[in-house]
């Protein structure tokens, strides 16, 4: 069973997110345990549910424990183990300091008595700063503004686009990283200045909540749904940066499906031109595999593609998160159901592990957060020779 209690009908009050973020309290067992009323994704071909949603949830159950002029300022978090989306997850709130300006929570995520997700949180009283402040923030790089679509509002089934939209943006490549180079580039129909180096690179991307947060969520709504946020296609970066592809896993239940696929007759289009090269993949057809849908790479892609593929790329064979920090820089300060730009970029990967940072915009250009994660990637090793 994926939830401890029933879970009651949507709430068309409410905007999806809320919905999925809901939270029952579990008074008569423990003040201090709150359980998911909804049942959690998990995304095809992952290892557990989406960690977006345990962090939000944390933050959520810690909300609802420190007084109203309290707002989060910063979340540490640590993923220990999957999150079975068959079983409910029980939310466990410590009150660790209630201090004058400041207040700690810990909260712990655990399913049949096992912990899955612990995190710190530091809430910050409004206006303990005073009234002369220190102050500097980096600017919004300039990007092509989101594209307004008439059915980014509609509740589609979960697990197709999720409770929230997001519009990619191309890599930035540039070796020096400029704007204004950028911006030229564009200008003058110029090919992306690839650089050879990982780091130098940036992934892009507009996000949103769909839908219009309820006025009844109250402003932790939107904090809860921009954490929710803030784990899409994070530890991912380090994949795309570096090119490397892998076909993931089927899906344990299939959600119906809003874009189309091949039929099994039709040559998908990362198989043409491999007849008569060995070494040479093209640059659309990789960035298919990493982008393209789940289902149409598990349908099309036939063995003897995979291994032309793997002498020039790299497959992942692993990608988990192992831990997630968010710092709040203006809690009060934006909407999550309207546009914000966020900006990735790791400085480093190794021993089958990868850094990333994000910074996240609102569409006015006000940094509104800042976000580290670091996670397991693991490429897939060639055959040991047998004696």
């Amino acid at each position: 069973m994926a939830t401890l209690i029933r879970p009651p009908p949507i709430d068309p009050s409410k905007a999806e997110i809320e919905n999925v973020l809901e939270l029952t309290y579990l008074d008569p067992i423990d003040p201090n345990l709150y359980t998911n009323t909804r049942p959690l994704w998990h995304p095809p071909g992952a290892r557990g549910v989406y960690g977006g949603a345990v962090i939000a949830q944390c933050l959520v159950a810690a909300q609802k424990t420190v007084p109203e002029d309290f707002w989060i300022h910063s979340m540490h978090c640590y993923f220990v183990l999957a999150g079975n989306a068959d079983i409910p997850v029980i939310y466990h709130v410590e009150n660790v300091r209630q201090g004058r300006s400041f207040a700690t929570r810990t909260v712990q995520a655990r399913q049949r008595g096992k912990a899955i997700f612990t995190t710190t949180m530091s809430f910050v009283r409004e206006g303990a700063g005073g009234k002369l402040l220190v102050q500097h923030e980096v600017n919004m790089p300039y990007v092509p503004e989101p594209v307004e679509t008439d059915f980014g509002d509609l509740r589609l089934p979960q697990g197709v686009d999720g409770p929230f939209q997001s519009q990619r943006i191309d890599i930035l490549n540039s070796k020096s990283n400029s704007a204004l180079r950028a911006i030229q580039r564009a200008e003058l129909n110029i090919a992306s200045d690839d650089s050879p180096h990982p780091h130098t690179k940036k992934t892009r991307q507009w996000i949103k909540a769909r839908g219009r947060i309820s006025p009844a969520g109250g402003h932790q709504a939107h904090l809860a749904a921009m954490a929710y946020m803030s784990d899409s296609y994070f530890i991912g970066t380090v994949s795309r940066v570096h090119k490397l592809w892998r076909i993931p896993a089927p899906a344990k239940t299939t959600a119906p499906s809003v874009r189309t696929t091949p039929s099994p007759t039709t040559t998908p289009p990362w198989a043409k031109n491999t007849e008569n090269s060995e070494t040479v993949v093209d640059e659309d057809v990789l960035a298919q595999l990493r982008d393209g849908d789940d289902e149409q790479r598990r349908q099309g892609m036939e063995e003897y593609v995979q291994n032309r593929l793997r002498k020039v790329r790299p497959e992942v064979s692993m990608m988990v998160s192992l831990d997630h920090t968010i710092y709040f820089h203006d809690p009060r300060g934006f909407r999550a159901d309207e546009w914000i730009f966020t900006e990735m970029e790791t400085p480093w990967a190794g021993d089958g592990r990868g850094l990333v940072y994000q910074r996240m915009w609102t569409r006015e250009g006000k940094l509104i957060a800042s976000c580290v994660q670091e996670g397991v990637v693991r490429l897939k090793q060639p055959p040991e020779a047998k004696l």
